[in-house]
């Protein structure tokens, strides 16, 4: 069986040739795939160790499983989707909501560990029924709300949780962080979010030793005096050891308020695929339900264990454009390296020891990205919000969403935020498209303008009904 673990060496092994690219069945050296494999473990640093904090997980365990999680992922695409596995982003939000209910690490996981089970089924449901079963669930408008609810309902966690911290650090790491995201180029305009974590410490180490200790919400929610930068913590960890391990717990309401990141990340892998077949040239329509299985198997393995959910990163597909090395050897490296450092207590202790502050900063321009990656699905998809029957649902769920409106059937159970803004989004639309009007019922491409081949007809069919969102017939499925 092919696992895709055999590489032929490209050239010389050392530097590809003027335009020409390392495909994922070929490598360079093993020393500079090495370099490439430690470059993508630093380009996904920033928001992969970001989100296991403001989880309240284990950034230890977050990296080791993310290395684990990109083994599994490698293993069944068969080596054709180079891709690196991170934490997702995604579930903060969710986090948030089910710690302020009262839940604990567990329930955070056991939530997760459902989700992650839910899209390894529909990755099978479009290995069998093909992506047009996408299409038909979730088109652009309803997967471009969700996403917006999921980001922008995160804003009252900077505004009362980190921000409050330390506001005069948070600006200016803020400042930074954008700056670097605009004016960089290339590699580092990747790793801003790191470079805007590395700016934090600097800063919030220099003013502990010009103005001493600040005065403000400590971590644990107290008006307290505390060091901005508190490393004690470093100093006790280990070198070597391994991370915190503990057990998933399942409640309801949880699980509830976790199930609409589904989408997210079936939006996620659709796009991941199709941004890496358009990059090496390979067609690889028929890996996109593996991929969504392989993201939901890694998350499965890594909440059961008490780390966080893991998802592709478009960081890493910002290194492939830059380098052009599609290796998948490299990703196996990055796996490695991933492993090492979560094997190392001490490196784990530095990330938890992020001030808020910094926090403060980051997730300021991080939340907002991630609820703007709704809007980006709308635009490329020319989703028209002048139509009522995209515009109503969408409107009415990201503001249920946004602003935490509760429904509440009974006195143990109600619908909240993302849950119950997510469900209005779905429901709303397509029981409005049952009931609309033929001129109001359009044709929407799947998730972004470079999916058209998935809603392509069966070989042998005259009916061209999927292109409406394609651009120039990119991606076609090759004739048998």
């Amino acid at each position: 069986m092919d696992l895709g673990v055999r590489w032929k060496l490209h050239g010389d092994g050392r530097t590809p040739a003027p335009g020409a690219v390392v495909r994922p069945d070929e490598r360079l050296s093993w020393p500079r795939t090495a370099g490439l494999g430690a470059q993508h473990v630093v380009a996904m640093f920033g928001a992969s160790f970001v989100a296991p904090v403001l989880m309240g997980l284990d950034p230890n365990l977050a990296i080791m499983m993310s290395g684990v999680s990109t083994v599994i992922f490698l293993l069944a695409t068969r080596g054709r989707v180079p891709s690196y596995l991170g934490c997702s982003l995604s579930f903060v939000g969710v986090a948030a909501v089910i710690r302020a209910q009262g839940g604990t690490s567990a329930t955070v996981t056991g939530a997760v560990l459902v989700v992650g089970v839910v899209l390894f089924l529909v990755g099978l449901a479009v290995q069998y029924f093909g992506a047009r079963i996408i299409h038909a669930t979730m088109p652009p408008i309803v997967t471009g709300a969700v996403v917006m609810l999921i980001g922008f309902n995160l804003a009252p966690v900077t505004a009362s949780t980190y921000w409050p911290q330390d506001q005069w650090t948070a600006l200016l790491v803020m400042l930074f962080t954008g700056l670097a995201v605009v004016c960089l180029r290339g590699f580092w305009s990747r790793v801003a979010i790191f470079l805007g974590l590395v700016f934090g410490y600097g800063i919030s180490w220099v003013f502990d030793r010009v103005f001493g200790r600040i005065h403000s919400v400590g971590p644990g929610g107290q008006l307290t005096d505390h060091w901005r930068l508190d490393l004690s913590g470093v100093g006790k960890a280990d070198w070597i050891g391994l991370p915190a391990f503990h057990g998933p717990s399942f409640q309801w309401s949880a699980v509830l308020v976790a199930l609409p990141v589904v989408i997210a990340l079936v939006a996620e892998n659709a796009g991941h695929v199709k941004a890496v077949g358009e990059m090496t040239g390979e067609n690889l329509d028929d890996k996109l339900g593996t991929a969504i299985s392989a993201d939901g198997i890694g998350s499965v393995l890594s909440t059961a264990l008490g780390g966080p959910p893991n998802t592709t990163y478009s960081e890493n597909i910002g290194v492939m454009a830059a380098t052009r090395v599609y290796s998948t050897a490299a990703y196996w490296a990055a796996a490695g390296f991933a492993l090492l450092f979560g094997v190392c207590p001490k490196f784990g202790a530095v990330v938890a020891a992020i001030p808020g502050g910094v926090l403060g900063g980051i997730t300021v321009i991080l939340y907002g990205m991630i609820g703007l990656l709704g809007a980006q699905i709308w635009i490329k998809s020319g989703v028209d919000l002048r139509n009522p029957l995209n515009l109503v649902p969408a409107a009415a769920g990201i503001i249920i969403g946004i602003g935490n409106v509760t429904l509440k059937f009974s006195d143990t159970f109600s619908l909240s935020g993302i849950a119950l803004g997510t469900l209005v989004v779905i429901t709303g639309y397509h029981a409005l498209r049952a009931l609309a009007p033929a001129h109001l019922k359009t044709q929407e491409p799947l998730l972004d303008e470079g999916t058209s081949s998935y809603d392509a007809p069966p070989p042998g069919s005259s009916r061209g009904e999927g292109g409406s969102g394609g651009s120039g017939g990119e991606g076609q499925r090759p004739t048998p």
